[in-house]
């Protein structure tokens, strides 16, 4: 069984309700790793070499670096960023795990000493001013030092969304996402087509079809127009339950109308939603889990599911990348955050223009309930899937108003801010800065005081299960 793993979710601007630009994925590592808030300021005088903490890998890096923020992993300061914004607007997440084929490693094999997951965030958000700018960095440091394991990246920015499979040891393909389309991914590599004379929305390894040919990954006579997942990426068993059942689920979410079959990978690889997108949907898309059906783990007590849910209990964490570039980019670029599992917990808006955080967002490793933001949502979560059938409810109704609240208080800050950005923008600053304060630490009283109703009711509910009569 796969122990890393990611749901991948991209939206273009005219499929978002509001006309913004979305890109969102989970992490779903483990419980015990967590992550945390933090921001980077600019420098000139950055560090002048990334050294992985938990890979042999190590690069050079420019002296000036841009500021950026990071949902970053605890235990990997200023090293493993997940997703965030720069200074300039421009975002990233990193990344969704994906696979090549055994017989492309066979010929352009992974790179110990390569680009991993663990460090691409960091040696690429903070050096780039657009989101193709992105891409065209990611390859050239691919192509440069190999890639130690496979994965997708997307970059976002006031204009455009690209999102980029590696391929092998060497080679990737990047796609710019269609405005009016969804793209769902789920540890696979999604990418079929690839037209090199369309610079305009692919950005390709120079030799990506003639490496295929020349290992007979794909014949043009014989296999037609090339096919980039069935020339490089891998197909397992594993995949029918494990990645097909969530592209499936997802685009049934989105798209019920359009019936596909959930154990052949025909799935189209942009789909166009029955309505469209919101950021409250994409909330809930987070917390699928087949709900209400046979297939939902949770509410059938089943952890041997085959299904695999696109909310698992081991998500560390959950970031939907929002660009309205309408609005100044301090709040038009938003990362709408869960810490934790997203089934039972809350989602909460993290502005650009916001540089620092309560101390309980920036803490963490191991559990700590005063300390750290992230192990007091996961306690409540814990408590919950004791009694998943009863305890969930009242989790899910207290964090459901927790986020209409901020919903509604988020309207109200912005149409302040942008009375007063032009003519008082420090006045402006302080205004988003006491907002997010004082939004997250709401947050915190809302799961602490969840913590203490339901250890009530599960100590009434052990009290009645051992309740010996008699005297």
């Amino acid at each position: 069984m796969i122990n890393e793993a990611c749901t991948t979710i991209i939206v273009g601007s005219k499929m978002m309700a509001d006309g913004s630009r979305v890109y969102a994925r989970s992490d779903d590592s483990c419980a015990y790793k967590g992550a945390k808030l933090v921001y980077y300021p600019a420098t000139d005088n950055g560090p002048e070499e990334f050294v992985a903490l938990d890979s042999p890998f190590r690069c050079k890096l420019p002296a000036k670096r841009l500021g950026f923020s990071a949902l970053e992993r605890a235990d990997l300061p200023y090293h493993w960023g997940e997703g965030g914004f720069n200074d300039l607007g421009v975002g990233m997440s990193a990344t969704e795990t994906i696979f090549s084929s055994e017989e492309v490693l066979k010929v352009d094999p992974y790179v110990e000493s390569g680009l991993g997951e663990n460090c691409v965030y960091d040696i690429v958000l903070p050096y780039i001013e657009s989101a193709r700018e992105g891409v065209k960095r990611l390859g050239s440091l691919i192509e440069k030092h190999g890639s130690a394991e496979g994965f997708g990246i997307a970059f976002i920015d006031e204009k455009e969304i690209w999102y980029l499979e590696n391929a092998g040891g060497h080679r990737y393909l990047a796609c710019k996402m269609p405005e009016d389309k969804y793209f769902v991914s789920g540890n696979q590599s999604r990418y079929r087509k690839y037209d090199p004379k369309d610079k305009r929305n692919y950005i390709a390894s120079k030799d990506l079809i003639e490496f295929a040919i020349e290992n007979k990954f794909y014949d043009p006579k014989k296999d037609g127009e090339f096919d980039f997942h069935k020339a490089y990426s891998l197909e397992s068993e594993n995949d029918k339950t494990y990645n097909y059942t969530r592209v499936w689920g997802l685009q049934k979410f989105f798209t019920p109308s359009v019936k596909t079959n959930v154990k052949v990978n025909d799935f189209p690889v942009y789909q166009v939603a029955d309505e469209p997108i919101t950021i409250a949907s994409l909330r809930e898309a987070y917390r699928f889990h087949y709900n209400g059906t046979k297939h939902d783990p949770y509410l059938n007590n089943n952890p041997k599911e085959p299904y695999r849910p696109v909310s698992i209990f081991r998500v560390i964490n959950a970031h939907i990348l929002q660009h309205r570039p309408w609005l100044p980019k301090e709040i038009g670029c938003t990362v709408h955050v869960v810490m934790g599992f997203p089934d039972l917990t809350p989602f909460l808006p993290i502005y650009q223009g916001v540089k620092s955080y309560p101390k309980e967002f920036g803490n963490l490793h191991k559990y700590s309930e005063e300390c750290s933001a992230y192990w007091i949502f996961r306690k409540v979560a814990c408590l919950g899937m004791l009694n998943f059938n009863k305890y969930a409810p009242i989790i899910k109704e207290r964090y459901a108003a927790l986020e209409a609240e901020n919903d509604q208080r988020q309207k109200e800050m912005e149409a302040d801010y942008l009375k007063i950005y032009e003519t008082q923008p420090m006045k402006a600053q302080d205004l988003l800065q006491d907002f997010s304060d004082k939004m997250l630490r709401r947050s915190l009283a809302v799961a602490k005081d969840l913590q203490e109703e339901l250890f009530t009711l599960l100590t009434n509910d052990i009290e009645a299960e051992y309740k010996f009569h008699g005297a």
